[in-house]
């Protein structure tokens, strides 16, 4: 069906009402997860859940701060949750491997071609990447929405065919309290049906998982939101069984390269605005963006950063890779004869 997915796991999918992880279902998911690798899919996992086993393991002062809080159960938690997914898939001789991430690894260049080394490098090894927010590390201005945002960036960053979002729930309900089994391209009417609600340890809702799976269905990527304590719900998805609600992934011809940049909305390092004649332009076919047609640039970018384009309306329509830093692209901006800004094949219009 898919060859190459990554699943996440939400925090209450795997732990119980007091924190504690709930191995009976880890269990259940690791042996769906191997079923999966063995008949040919690469998996990246990505799980939340160390807050929570932390808080199941110390009790802190009450007077700790909420940054620290949520370093040291981070720090303890995570050593819980990964000797678990080690012992878990070691029994199917398989290997599991830790990979942190804070929003910084997306946000250049070199940051993303490390990560996705690192990434491409555990699946040729026949590993199980077990990916999570460093929560050790991260501040407030690092911090991912929650780890379905994380899910969606490692989803672009690695082209995969689809995510699954493992939640509590049956998937999207509607008014009649019944699933939506599906949503169509552009179809936006789970903005009035899923709830800002978010669980008791994970920051995350239905919310957030709705418009990362809509933005992922916009590059091409089908996601899937279903219940994890549901037994065999993996596999069922995989056999094509109606379950949960599906994003229906539009059917654009995206490079991997052209996905990680459609997905940097909130980690660009820079703005250029364009005038009248720009964007017309543009759409017409394999254009690059020139710096005739900038009229400013805001931020401060380098070479191979993302930056975000906006018209002559001040409509955010697209982003790019540039070829060169700020600096220049002041310089040159609603020049003739100048470098291409942003190449084409490194140039993405919503």
């Amino acid at each position: 069906m898919y060859k190459k997915t990554v699943i996440k796991v939400g925090t209450n999918v795997i732990t119980k009402e007091n924190g504690e992880l709930d191995v009976t279902v880890m269990k259940n998911i690791v042996e769906q997860i191997v079923r999966l690798k063995k008949s040919g899919v690469q998996i990246i996992l990505v799980s939340s859940g160390a807050m929570g086993a932390g808080r199941a393991s110390i009790k802190l002062d009450k007077n700790t701060g909420d940054v620290t809080k949520r370093q040291v159960l981070a720090a303890i938690g995570q050593v819980n949750l990964m000797e678990t997914y080690k012992r878990l898939f070691g029994r199917h001789g398989i290997v599991s491997a830790q990979v942190l991430a804070t929003k910084e690894d997306f946000r250049d260049r070199r940051h993303f071609l490390n990560m996705k080394n690192c990434f491409e490098g555990l699946l040729k090894a026949n590993v199980i990447p077990v990916v999570n927010e460093n929560d050790v590390v991260s501040i407030t201005e690092l911090m991912f929405t929650d780890n379905d945002e994380l899910a969606g960036l490692v989803a672009g960053m690695m082209d995969m065919d689809a995510v699954v979002f493992l939640s509590t729930v049956d998937g999207v309900i509607n008014e009649e309290r019944e699933v939506i089994s599906i949503f169509k391209n552009k179809d936006t009417q789970w903005k009035n049906l899923a709830s800002c609600q978010t669980s008791s340890f994970g920051r995350g809702g239905m919310s957030t998982k709705c418009k990362i799976a809509d933005k992922l269905s916009s590059i091409g990527i089908t996601t899937y939101v279903v219940n994890g304590k549901t037994k065999n719900i993996l596999t069922d998805l995989f056999e094509g069984k109606d379950t949960g609600t599906r994003f229906q992934a539009q059917k654009r011809n995206l490079s991997a390269i052209k996905k990680w940049i459609a997905y940097s909305d909130g980690y660009e390092k820079g703005i250029v605005y364009l005038n009248e004649c720009a964007e017309p332009v543009l759409r017409e076919g394999a254009r690059s963006l020139l710096p005739i047609g900038v009229t400013k640039v805001e931020g401060s970018f380098e070479k191979g950063d993302v930056i975000k384009i906006i018209n002559h309306k001040k409509k955010d329509i697209g982003f790019g890779k540039v070829e060169y830093g700020s600096d220049m692209a002041q310089k040159y901006a609603g020049k003739k004869g100048k470098k291409v800004l942003v190449h084409y094949d490194y140039l993405y219009l919503s």
